[in-house]
């Protein structure tokens, strides 16, 4: 079909980098990864699956762009109960959250360290930009 290029159904690598190193599996899982690459034209998403904490995530930096990050429970009886939390920092704040969460972070304001640090179910996240590429942090 005409319109098949528009739809991905495999991922690449993550745009984003972990201290030590990437997690297993079983840990996150990263789901898929969608940009200008993949569909020529579409803008940065990413999306995995946190089933255990993580190892530090990405350490502090900046984008020259503005970024969602979203964090999501798995409790059907409970959408707004993370059932875990996450460690984020904002411009120097640190947030422990354990509601799902959407969290905006404009350009040129520095966010993490980043951290997955309890999930008692898999938790679902995702981040994008309107950038056609995650071009990567500055410290």
């Amino acid at each position: 079909m005409r319109t098949d290029k528009y739809i991905v159904t495999q991922t690449k690598v993550p745009g984003f980098k972990f201290v030590d190193q990437p997690p297993t599996k079983d840990v996150m899982e990263q789901v898929m990864f969608f940009d200008d690459e993949a569909v020529k034209g579409a803008f940065y998403v990413e999306v995995a699956w946190f089933r255990k904490a993580t190892p530090p995530g990405p350490q502090a930096h900046v984008h020259d762009y503005d970024e969602v990050l979203g964090f999501f429970g798995t409790n059907q009886e409970d959408s707004y109960d993370l059932d875990g939390e996450v460690e984020l920092w904002i411009d120097g704040e640190k947030h422990l959250l354990t509601k799902s969460f959407l969290a905006f972070i404009p350009k040129g304001i520095k966010h993490c360290p980043l951290r997955v640090t309890r999930v008692d179910r898999p938790i679902f996240h995702f981040a994008t930009s309107q950038m056609s590429r995650y071009t990567g942090d500055r410290k």
